[in-house]
């Protein structure tokens, strides 16, 4: 979420470093909470909100009820909703406060701790692809890999498009009053439609990208944690490890281990929201196919 300055790890592809047990920060208390409540809010708008999509499915009807009913999982979803726009502002808010409080506008849009997409973005992304066929060696990433910029502005678009429509559904006679009836048809298509492809990209590419990749699986606990291995670092972002190491940033990025409270809580939390979209995702082919 805030892509503030925090110091972060970063890794190289060499063997197993001297000093195996450091660990650093790579997210804020601020961002692991936000990310949570995203999380759990977005399971809870797929599961009350793709019901309603295939309403026709005998599934479908089944998950309204267990859920108390069609309206009772309306009010779960429109809960959700809520919480999830409050997220989204909060993060804005610190991005906004990261611009004019600490005055790295810079930095927000240009650099290595930017989530705005730059030129060696691209760069990586022909590299990557060239060593999936064998033609070169595997790229080396900063802090950002060209895959979580990509999720991290997924997230806008789905805010700007979902929510945006979502809040048209949810309030017709307040928009009613200025806008034509046509639109909330057209917001109803694209609210729909619009969060199926963000179910669909999120169970399936995030989750891979985050917590199924052979070098991850079967979870990956640092967005829970906020805490890296220097190991890890130096294995998947060697670009940053360099340059924390040569600036003396390693030393204010270094954390302690994370503890077993922790680890239990990204587990659990992390593995039942693997398990639900796992689900929702088999639902949502099983009818699309047959």
């Amino acid at each position: 979420m805030d892509t503030s300055a925090m110091g972060a790890p970063i890794g190289t592809t060499a063997a197993a470093p001297a000093h195996a047990g450091r660990w650093y920060r790579r997210f804020t208390r601020a961002e692991r909470v936000l990310h949570v409540l995203l999380m759990i809010t977005f399971v809870g708008v797929a599961l009350t909100g793709v019901p309603l999509i295939f309403a026709a499915q005998p599934w479908a009807v089944a998950l309204a009820h267990l859920l108390g009913g069609f309206e009772s999982a309306g009010i779960i979803h429109r809960v959700c909703a809520a919480v999830m726009i409050g997220v989204f502002l909060t993060h804005i808010a610190l991005v906004v406060r990261r611009a004019i409080v600490t005055k790295d506008l810079l930095g927000i849009v240009w650099g290595p701790d930017s989530m705005v997409p730059q030129w060696q973005d691209a760069l990586d992304i022909y590299n990557h692809f060239r060593w999936f066929l064998g033609l070169g060696p595997r790229p080396q990433f900063d802090r950002w890999a060209y895959w979580e910029k990509f999720d991290y502005w997924a997230v806008f678009w789905g805010m700007a498009i979902i929510g945006g429509s979502g809040l048209l559904l949810w309030f017709p006679f307040f928009f009613g009053r200025f806008l034509p009836g046509w639109v909330f048809n057209i917001a109803s298509l694209v609210h729909g439609e619009e969060a199926l492809l963000a179910v669909g990209f999120i169970f399936t590419i995030h989750f891979f990208n985050g917590h199924l990749r052979p070098d991850k699986f079967p979870m990956d606990t640092v967005v829970f944690t906020g805490r890296i291995s220097e190991h890890e670092l130096q294995t998947e972002r060697a670009v940053q490890y360099a340059r924390l190491s040569a600036a003396g940033g390693l030393k204010i990025a270094e954390s302690s281990a994370p503890g077993a409270p922790w680890r239990a809580f990204g587990w659990i939390v992390g593995g039942a929201t693997l398990a639900l979209g796992t689900i929702v995702i088999v639902l949502i082919l099983y009818s699309v196919v047959l």
